[in-house]
């Protein structure tokens, strides 16, 4: 993959993430405040706690830091797989906001 393919994805996933957090924040009662700065993205969560998504771009990776732990995502087959058990960007992004807001939230592409 190409940086500029790398970066295209990458983008979409952070702009997924972006309005993910605002469709919860209009749909439901949990408060999950999203910041951007440049290539990251802060979830901060009514409890203090916070979940970063953020680019690593010379390895053409994502990585997410959450209370329950670091995970780092390669684009694969058209979606984002973790590196180490190739469970997917999404399906652990909501199972991390769902412990750490303390209700049930998913986030999806």
């Amino acid at each position: 993959m190409t940086d500029l393919e790398y970066l295209n994805h990458a983008e979409e996933l952070l702009k997924a993430v972006e309005a993910g957090c605002d469709h919860i924040n209009d749909h439901s009662d949990a408060d999950v405040d999203n910041q951007r700065t440049g290539a990251m993205v802060t979830l901060s969560f009514a409890n203090r706690s916070q979940i970063i998504i953020n680019l690593q771009k010379p390895l053409q990776e994502v990585w997410m830091a959450a209370q329950a732990g670091g995970y780092h995502y390669k684009f694969q087959d058209g979606r984002w797989l973790d590196t180490k058990d190739g469970s997917e960007f999404f399906a652990t992004l909501s199972a991390c906001a769902t412990q750490q807001a303390g209700q049930p939230l998913e986030l999806r592409a």
